[in-house]
């Protein structure tokens, strides 16, 4: 992996150029053009580490886990095992080898947590707080389970600088059994004061679920810190691999939830007349489980801790303060930067609107310039309709990206605003 250098605040900086040649696909033309990505908030790069180690399990190891006492097999599952424990320990966890549970995505790990803790515990007019910059997957699974028991839903709302409105925080905790919040939007950037509203929540006796898959790839996370109850993650925004993500959440609460889905490996006994659940977190992993894509997992994690949190979160600061700057001394009124205005107060995600141009409109234009931006809703069709859009056109930062990235981007976007007149 490339040198780290050192900046002025004494601590390491990383030097995006370098990094970047760690990635493949970045070296790759588009329309014949240098590659300029800007989607790492939908999926990040991978970088040969990850890929190789990846290949290497598959090539040499692979075998299926918890299962086989014959070599491969024992060897496939302290692999698996232990890149469980290395998720667990980058993110803070106090029990790390038994509060991880691998799902298939962030969003599977949400549904989970709907489906196991809420069937178990909310009833007819039990109240769940949401915020209205969640995305779909902290959302449609308490919709869905209010559809079924009847739960009432209270939204927390946004001001016009795409921050939370927390003057009546008490009064909408008030009787809530659940706070569900997105520690940073994939829209917005946003950060919310997640350690402050878990406080508050706990205080009117609610479990707080946190969406951490915009955060966790790009700034420094501790679940203890955060104080939340459950928490998660995919690894295809960090790094890592699709098709794998996370759930964290405190070893007790953990133990105390039911199965979320019947098989193999989440029991201990089945019987005709009934079923003893294996013991956490195996209990919430039914079937064979994603092997290779966790070694590639704790492999992106590896790279990540070498990088520094730290440092990736001073870059992405910098990085979005200069495109911030750049996007409008550019184009002054004629671009709508949505979210808070300081690059302090935000990750590294500018949506925008470009004049009367529609997103998915500037988004081909870009193509033609190897710049790679989503358009859409991005999964958050409740944040549209506050904001009084439709879509937007996204552009995301990771540890990869540079200025240069930033001035290209500026460039294809002021040729599409003279390509539509």
């Amino acid at each position: 992996m490339a040198e780290l250098t050192t900046h002025t605040g004494g601590g390491p900086a990383l030097d995006a150029a370098t990094l970047a040649k760690d990635f493949p696909l970045l070296s790759r033309k588009v329309n014949g053009r240098p590659i300029t990505y800007l989607d790492s908030a939908a999926s990040s790069q991978r970088p040969s580490a990850v890929l190789d180690a990846m290949r290497e399990y598959d090539e040499t190891t692979h075998a299926n886990v918890h299962r086989g006492v014959y070599g491969i097999a024992e060897e496939a599952t302290r692999r698996f095992e232990a890149a469980r424990t290395n998720v667990g320990r980058f993110i803070g966890a106090p029990a790390p080898s038994r509060e991880v549970v691998f799902t298939k995505n962030a969003t599977e790990a949400l549904n989970l947590v709907a489906h196991s803790w809420g069937r178990s515990n909310l009833e007819r007019g039990d109240v769940v707080v949401l915020t209205e910059m969640e995305h779909h997957a902290n959302i449609v699974p308490w919709h869905m389970l209010a559809a079924e028991r009847g739960i009432e839903l209270r939204w927390l709302p946004i001001d016009d600088d795409g921050q939370l409105v927390l003057d009546d925080l008490d009064a909408v905790l008030d009787g809530a059994k659940v706070l569900a919040v997105t520690c940073m939007s994939n829209v917005l950037g946003t950060l919310n004061p997640v350690a402050e509203l878990a406080a508050r929540a706990h205080a009117a006796g609610a479990l707080v679920v946190a969406d951490a898959c915009q955060a966790v790839p790009h700034l420094p996370t501790d679940v203890s810190a955060l104080g939340v109850d459950l928490l998660a993650f995919s690894a295809h925004k960090m790094l890592g691999p699709t098709g794998i993500g996370v759930l964290w959440g405190r070893e007790e609460l953990l133990q105390s939830m039911p199965p979320f889905l019947g098989g193999g490996e989440m029991i201990l006994d089945v019987r005709k007349d009934g079923f003893t659940p294996n013991d956490i977190p195996w209990r919430f992993e039914a079937g064979t489980p994603p092997i290779t894509e966790a070694v590639g997992l704790g492999v992106a994690v590896d790279y990540l801790r070498a990088v520094g949190m730290d440092a990736v979160r001073a870059h992405e600061i910098s990085l979005t303060s200069y495109a911030l700057d750049a996007l409008r001394d550019r184009f002054g009124a004629d671009i709508r930067i949505f979210g808070p205005q300081a690059a302090e107060d935000r990750g590294g995600v500018l949506s925008f609107a470009f004049r009367d141009v529609h997103p998915h409109d500037i988004s081909q234009i870009l193509d033609e310039y190897g710049v790679c931006v989503r358009a859409g809703h991005h999964c958050a069709k409740p944040l549209m309709r506050r904001l009084g859009v439709n879509a937007t056109a996204r552009a995301s930062f990771a540890l990869y990206n540079d200025e240069r990235d930033v001035d290209t981007l500026v460039e294809a976007l002021d040729a599409a605003g003279k390509f539509f007149g």
